[in-house]
């Protein structure tokens, strides 16, 4: 059962949050200078919640919102290459209602998944440091807990991948199987949680090939395949 009022206590949490000196000082300081394509943009310029199904079996774990990105639009992977390149990928493989995010107040809805992040602040360079990482740690797994039925993870990237092994090892789970690779599929030996990871969709791994759509495809679709298992 949804308790849309505890959802909404704690994205507020996550809102008010002002822990980590370094991270409040920068996303501020963005939003208040801007990018010139950007300047008639209200910035967000705070934590960003997570978002998607609250019923979902799947928590997608990303990284950390892009400057002008989810710290403008104030919705995890909007706003910048990575959601230009992830949502896409969702609408095709069914979990999206649409092909794209464009900000807090559109339709967009996710079926099954709810994203959230390592880190809730946009950092400086894209790197959150390892005690930044620890103090957003209650914020996603208070996700986790909330969610009624959770199945696994979909961690987007090495260091959501570690973060994820990390808690769930925490919650009494080991993994035999640790080194990072992508559309691959870790187990506990049990039918859940598991942690399905990918490389992460951002713009230095899809210009450069690492990442192609078809690849990032495959990801989703293996991910209906258990689902439906």
């Amino acid at each position: 059962m949804v308790d849309k009022d505890e959802w909404t206590r704690h994205d507020q949490s996550v809102m008010d949050c002002r822990a980590c000196p370094r991270l409040v000082e920068w996303r501020e300081k963005v939003a208040r200078e801007k990018r010139r394509a950007f300047r008639e943009w209200d910035y967000w310029g705070k934590p960003v919640p997570g978002f998607g199904d609250h019923t979902a079996r799947v928590l997608v774990l990303g990284l950390a919102p892009g400057a002008h990105g989810s710290n403008r639009t104030g919705r995890m992977f909007t706003g910048d290459a990575s959601g230009d390149f992830l949502y896409p990928a969702l609408h095709r493989a069914g979990f999206a209602s649409k092909p794209f995010s464009a900000d807090r107040q559109d339709d967009l809805l996710l079926k099954d998944i709810y994203i959230t992040a390592v880190c809730r602040c946009a950092p400086p360079d894209n790197k959150p440091t390892p005690l930044e990482m620890g103090t957003c740690q209650p914020f996603w797994a208070k996700e986790w807990d909330l969610l009624p039925n959770p199945a696994g993870i979909v961690a987007l990237g090495k260091i959501a991948f570690d973060a994820a092994v990390a808690f769930l090892r925490q919650r009494g789970f080991e993994y035999p199987q640790t080194d990072f690779r992508h559309n691959v599929l870790y187990s506990t030996g049990k039918a859940k949680p598991w942690i399905l990871a990918s490389y992460h969709p951002s713009r230095q791994n899809t210009q450069t090939g690492r990442l192609t759509a078809v690849m990032f495809d495959a990801v989703w679709e293996r991910l209906r395949s258990i689902l439906i298992s």
